[in-house]
This record gives structure tokens, C-alpha cells and sequence, in this order.
């Protein structure tokens, strides 16, 4: 076994101190910077690894820590035991600019899902980057304030978030998004090594979707991010068959309501003019193009200008349906500038040309 003995000089630990020094977020006093969960996480990595750890205090008055751990492969479950090259060079992380790599998307795939990590631990965010690199595109942010920044600026279609961060913790990072209309719909899951039944009610209270627990497990971390990435694509796929924009009906928070109550309302007033394009859209709705463009996205899966063009198609078959044969009278009705142009796209929409949508009522 590995036996390892740090001492620490200062004054002696009382009785309760020596017994609660390693529970979660204990802290000697009110001075201790950081959040007293150090000791906690090393006790429940040396336990997870069959070891022991103590602390007493000496005759010279120091306190001491004793450390024992088995390192013979024998002593482990071959699920246990992972193989690592020790021949390769350890990294000099002083060299690391942690908020150039924070501002980074690290994936550029940009047909994958985007994902922001948010933590103020780098090992957490490297930890969660190696789970979902390859089926996502990954950005990073060390605190709660650059990540509501940045689920602002991306739309990310998942947001990961620590709980206890400086700035702006997670529980507010959460509510922050669920109460804008730019973000309402992003699913949130948070993390927190504080095991308390209170915080959790909090987590979900101001939104989050799902609520972990440190150290998680990967398995866990990974089937949480699924599920909810595919109950996002069910309502996607519902909604892109809906013919008639239903604001209650798509809505998840009652943001994304008021979001679509908008959109309803600026379509009644504008898709019938030509010149109503993204850029007029997203002026009248008040987000960015790109916000837009992810926002409809997500609960569609058309970007902004598909969109347009497929509510003025639906419209146009509405008009249809109402008994309106004059084929060029409806195509300008709808926004269309171009009859020919109009007719090629209700053909690729409705399998049939609009003379042939019209007769059959």
C-alpha cells in the first residue's frame, strides 16, 4: 500500500472539529476562503479507491493527515482499473490562458449541438468537454456570468452549469435564462457537491431541468443530457407538423409563450408583404438573427428564413382550402412576388401543385 503523511503547522483541531473536518462544506472558520468542499471530495476519491484517510493532532502542534492507498492491481476490479501512459510528458498548465480557452468553441462541426460548460473549475470543464466532445460542439465558461454571455450570444441547445460559482451561482444563471425569451426554451442541468434536499427544490424551482449531484458519474452525467435532448427533438418534430402556429400548444416556459405570441402577431401583420424578410423579422421581434435563427430552431427545426417561407406556404393553403382559384392572387397574397416561383415551392411542400391543392375542395 501507498502511505502518505502531510502535516500542517498551526494550532490543534478541537474534538469536533477532528470529526466534522471532512463533511461537506465545513469550513474551520469564517475567514477560510473557499467553499469547504476540498477535504470532502478527497475523502470520497480515497474511498472510491479502497484507501483510508485521518487527521489527529501531533505533540509538537501540528495537525496530520494519513493517507493509505492499494496499489497493486490485485486489489482492484478489473472495471476499476484504468490503463494510462506514464511515458507521456505531464502539461505545464501555467502556460494556459484559461480565458482565452473559455471564449473558444473547441468543436467546429457546426452540425453538431452546441453545449456550454459552465464551472470555475478547469477539471470540471476539461472532465465534461472529453464526455460529449465528439457529439457536440463544446463552449466553455468559468463563471455564471460569462455563462449567461454566452448562452445569449450562442443559443446553445444544452446548458451544464456548476451551482456554486463567484459572480452569479448557477441557481441564478438558470433563472436568468428561463426568464428571457432569447433562451426560455434551453434545457439546464445543474451540478452541485452539496447533497441537500433544500438546494435541490431551489435548482428546479428556478427552472433547471434536471439537478446532479458531485462526483457524478459519467453514465448518469450522459443519460440526463440524452433524455432531454430527445424529448426536445419529440416536441420539434410535433411542432414542425403543426399547420397553424398554436403559442400554448409549442410553448415550454411562459416565455417561450410570450415569445411565440409575438411571432404570431408579427406574421398576422407582415407575411403578406414581400419585403418581410429574416432581417425585418428579427428586428421586429427584438432578438438578433442568429438568436432567431436558433430560437425557431429548437422548436421547429427551420431556420428563420424556412420558417417564413413555410408559414406563407401554410397560409397560402388555407387560402386554398377557403375556395381562392386564382393561383397568382394567392402567391401575392402570402408574399410571394414570383406565381412560378410560389408554385415550385407548394409542390415541394405539399406533393402537388396549387391548381391540383385547390380542386380537391
Amino acid at each position: 500500500r501507498l502511505l502518505l503523511r502531510v502535516e500542517n503547522s498551526g494550532q490543534h483541531l478541537s474534538k469536533e472539529q477532528l470529526e466534522t473536518i471532512f463533511n461537506r462544506f465545513y469550513q474551520i472558520d469564517d475567514n477560510s476562503e473557499g467553499i469547504g468542499i476540498g477535504l470532502s471530495l478527497v475523502k470520497e476519491l480515497v474511498t472510491l479507491s479502497h484507501g483510508t484517510i485521518t487527521v489527529e493532532n501531533t505533540e509538537v502542534n501540528t495537525i496530520a493527515f494519513k493517507m493509505s492507498l492499494p496499489v497493486l492491481k490485485t486489489q482492484f476490479q478489473p472495471n476499476e482499473i484504468a490503463e494510462l501512459n506514464l511515458k507521456k510528458p505531464i502539461e505545464n498548465r501555467d502556460d494556459i490562458d484559461l480565458e482565452g480557452m473559455a471564449r473558444t468553441i473547441e468543436v467546429m462541426d457546426e452540425n453538431l449541438p452546441i453545449m456550454l460548460i459552465v464551472d470555475d473549475h478547469q477539471e470540471i470543464l476539461d472532465l465534461i468537454d472529453s464526455i460529449f466532445k465528439d457529439s457536440y460542439q463544446i463552449v466553455k465558461a468559468h463563471d455564471g456570468e460569462m455563462g449567461v454571455s454566452k448562452a445569449i450570444e450562442l443559443i446553445p441547445d444544452i446548458v451544464i452549469s456548476d451551482v456554486m460559482m463567484p459572480t452569479l451561482n448557477g441557481f441564478q444563471l438558470c433563472e436568468t435564462l428561463k426568464q428571457d425569451e432569447r433562451t426560455s426554451h434551453i434545457p439546464i442541468i445543474l451540478l452541485t457537491a452539496k447533497a441537500d434536499e433544500a438546494d435541490s427544490y431551489i435548482g428546479l424551482e428556478t427552472g433547471a431541468d434536471e439537478y446532479l449531484l458531485k462526483p457524478f458519474k459519467t453514465k448518469a452525467l450522459v443519460s440526463r443530457v440524452k433524455n432531454l435532448i430527445e424529448n426536445r427533438l419529440k416536441l420539434r418534430k410535433r411542432y414542425s407538423q403543426e399547420v397553424i402556429l398554436k403559442p400554448k400548444d409549442i410553448a415550454v416556459t411562459d416565455y417561450d409563450k410570450l415569445f411565440f405570441e409575438k411571432v404570431q402577431n408579427i406574421l398576422e401583420t407582415k407575411l403578406s408583404e414581400p419585403t418581410f424578410t429574416v432581417e425585418a423579422f428579427s428586428e421586429a421581434i427584438g432578438m438578433s438573427r442568429m438568436q432567431l435563427h436558433r430560437k425557431l430552431k429548437a422548436f421547429t427545426g427551420l431556420s428563420a428564413n424556412e420558417f417564413i417561407r413555410s408559414q406563407r406556404l401554410q397560409l397560402a393553403a388555407d387560402l386554398l382550402q377557403k375556395g381562392n382559384p386564382n393561383i397568382s392572387e394567392v402567391a401575392y397574397a402570402v408574399g410571394f412576388n414570383d406565381a412560378s416561383y410560389f408554385a415550385k415551392c407548394f409542390k415541394e411542400t405539399f406533393g402537388c401543385s396549387p391548381t391540383t391543392y385547390a380542386s380537391k375542395f
